[in-house]
């Protein structure tokens, strides 16, 4: 399967759609995913991703065959797993982020993730009905980290609207946000 195949299948938009907000992080394993240590991770990801397509703004995340993307490559290291996901704006990201058992996850990913000091999460708008691949995402990752937040690619603590005019903040909670 291609990776452009991947994830679910996007629902058509008009031209004239609103831009849509994607999202990747990525996370540094400190353990093999088949380890006891990462049972909890991985037992909980069908329910948190089911969570998540339940939430309202959710419009597609990308995934394998197998569900998940656990086993998509990213940057090309075997410790590395990804994340990505297109949402309606970031308050709908926000709200299905920092609650329930996504919250939960949130909470306990030190006992799973490699502490990173380079940012590890990276915001960007999409056109409506775009599904952005991982080269994209290692793309605006990798310019968050050269530029800092610019409206190509932006954080939650320091987002940007859709036209990419003035800088949005947004405060969040300080157990729970990234780094940058």
């Amino acid at each position: 399967m291609t990776e452009a195949a991947h994830g679910n299948a996007p629902e058509s938009a008009p031209a004239s759609a609103a831009p849509e907000l994607a999202q990747v992080n990525i996370a540094r394993l400190k353990f093999p995913l088949d380890s006891p240590e990462l049972k909890d991770f991985v037992d909980a990801l069908d329910p948190v991703n089911a969570d998540a397509e339940a939430a309202p703004g959710y419009v597609w995340r990308l995934q394998s065959e197998g569900g998940d993307a656990t086993d998509i490559p990213v940057f090309g290291d075997s410790w590395l797993i990804v994340n990505m996901s297109v949402w309606r704006d970031t308050d709908a990201l926000t709200a299905y982020m920092y609650q329930g058992r996504h919250r939960e996850m949130l909470s306990r990913r030190r006992e799973w993730f490699e502490r990173v000091r380079e940012a590890m999460a990276v915001l960007w708008w999409v056109p409506a009905g775009h599904r952005p691949t991982v080269a994209e995402a290692e793309a605006r990752l990798l310019h968050l980290r050269a530029h800092g937040p610019t409206p190509y690619a932006f954080t939650l603590r320091t987002s940007f609207p859709p036209q990419g005019a003035e800088p949005v903040s947004f405060a969040v909670p300080e157990e729970l946000g990234c780094s940058v």
